[in-house]
This record gives structure tokens, sequence and C-alpha cells, in this order.
């Protein structure tokens, strides 16, 4: 198996309704709900290079994409799926790495999120840097929640007036990671003079050093 990922284009499009069938049977497998997207929407990515895919020579083996929201403040990393011959390979670790990869190269600025129902992708973002937060810390861009209308969920999230779901929302905040602590000034060493002797003092230890002088 020699699996190949790369950013998608448009000669990948042929990929697009197969991508949107096994989104499908994996959500119809879980019993759990999905957001469906069409392949004119899925070939929309891949032609803006907001898409990764990978292939096992020519076939399909994985693929993910990027999706922007709040003027591009967050990039939710959405549609992962695995052909079902490729799960549990390693393969979707490196999918959800590479779109993660790029959504950073894109958008170093903007906030990561991701809402899933799965435990498989839970674990992956968990070993990349995502936290679980509410739906509150997440975009409150109104056209993102409406592509959870093809969901089977929908009314559990419009119950709740969009706060709370059956997915866990998940979100990488890049300026917490770049936050670096500043180094401690060290300040003027104090010594203490005495019969010919300077006693070196610090906070942590009482006597540092002794430096003896000779009297000439």
């Amino acid at each position: 198996m020699d699996v190949n990922i790369c950013v998608a284009d448009i000669s990948h499009t042929k990929y697009a309704e197969r991508i949107c069938e096994l989104v499908y049977l994996s959500a119809q497998e879980r019993g759990t709900g999905i957001s469906k997207r069409t392949p004119e929407y899925i070939a929309e990515k891949m032609k803006s290079g907001k898409a990764v895919i990978a292939l096992d020579g020519d076939k399909f083996a994985g693929f993910s994409y990027i999706e922007t929201w709040s003027h591009n403040r967050f990039v939710a990393n959405s549609g992962l799926i695995i052909a079902h011959e490729y799960r549990n390979s390693g393969v979707a670790r490196r999918v959800k790495s590479k779109i993660f990869e790029l959504s950073g190269k894109l958008y170093p600025q903007a906030k990561i999120f991701s809402i899933t129902t799965g435990l498989a992708v839970m674990k992956l973002n968990t070993e990349l840097g995502f936290k679980p937060v509410t739906f509150s810390e997440l975009t409150d861009d109104q056209e993102f929640w409406k592509g959870c209308e093809g969901c089977v969920n929908f009314e559990v999230l419009k119950r709740n007036n969009y706060k709370m779901c059956l997915c866990t929302g998940l979100l990488y905040d890049p300026a917490e990671k770049n936050v670096q602590k500043k180094p401690k000034t060290a300040g003027p060493i104090p010594y203490i003079a005495a019969a010919g002797k300077a006693i070196l003092v610090t906070p942590l230890v009482k006597i540092h050093s002794i430096i003896s002088f000779r009297k000439h």
C-alpha cells in the first residue's frame, strides 16, 4: 500500500461523487448525524485548493476539506472520510495532519475547529492540540450552522438554540501556541563583604560561593 496525501486540485474532481457516497454510508454505519455536501460543493473545494486527498495510485483512499467563517477568523476542518479498506491503517491520521497543516498555511491567524460525533476524529484532533469547547466558543456565523440542516440531528441543535447538540466541539487557537513566557530578568548580584571575603548570596542558596581576596 503506497498512499499519497496531497492538496487536491481540479484533476481530482472525478472523485467528488464517490466521496459524497462514502460520507453518507459512514453516517448510516455509525447511526449518527453528518452534514451533507453535494459533489459540486466538494469539487469546488478541490478547485480552490482547500482540500486534501489520499490516493493509492488512482484509487481513492481519503479526503478532507477546509471551510472559512466569520470573515476568516475561524477555519473548520470538515468532511474527513476514509475508504473502508484504508481504515485503521494510519491514513486518517495522515489526512488529518495534512488538512491541519494546510489550514495553518492558508489562514495562520484563524482559530481552527471541528465538530464531530466520531471518537476517532476526537482522538486525532486531541493529538494535534485541539481542546474540547462549548459551541459558544465556535463561530457564530449562521451560514455554518445552516450547513447542519442536512444532519439527522439538526432538530436537537435547533431545539437547544444552536448551543448544544450530539457533536463535540473542538478548537485549536494558534494564539495560545504562540504565547511564550518572558524570561526572568536577572537582578543585581548581592554580595556581603566580611573580613576580606565577599559572600555571593542568591534567593535559592544561602551561600552560593565564597570568593577570597588577597591583601596587598
